[in-house]
């Protein structure tokens, strides 16, 4: 499927962005990740910054190539993981392992499940690795969103 089919089936909108709007994104996840990795904070909410990091990647990648999801849409997360790979390339083996993650997120909040300290490490992980992703994206594909304004 293609970002304009997804626009089709209403779990994109179109969107156009700003070298202001990619900078705070881009600046909120680098806080996440940083913040995913103090331990004096609980491993459940190191994992929500870890994850919240990646969904903020995720943004950045849509919001670059002229979309933003449709967050009145169930699913709006699992678009923004599974779009990894159309907007900036991430291939399946790793958005697979970001959907699981997410899975495993949506287990915590709505249902309580603990978060293993393996699956912790692994979101931090994730997370610091499509920060660096998303910016070598950016410094190669759109680097006007770079610039500062």
């Amino acid at each position: 499927m293609s970002l304009d089919n997804l626009v089709k089936v209403n779990q994109l909108n179109t969107h156009v962005s700003s070298a202001a709007e990619i900078g705070r994104l881009l600046a909120a996840a680098r806080r996440n990740v940083a913040d995913s990795g103090v331990k004096a904070i609980s491993a459940e909410t190191q994992f929500d910054a870890a994850y919240k990091a990646i969904m903020q990647c995720a943004m950045v990648g849509l919001c670059a190539n002229g979309y933003r999801p449709s967050t009145t849409t169930p699913g709006h997360h699992q678009t923004m993981i599974q779009s990894l790979e159309l907007t900036m390339g991430v291939p399946p083996e790793v958005w697979r392992v970001l959907d699981a993650l997410r899975r495993k997120r949506n287990l915590n909040d709505y249902g309580g499940n603990l978060i293993e300290p393996a699956s912790v490490a692994e979101c931090i992980q994730q997370a610091s690795n499509l920060l660096a992703t998303t910016t070598s994206w950016l410094q190669a594909h759109r680097p006007e969103f770079l610039a500062e304004k």
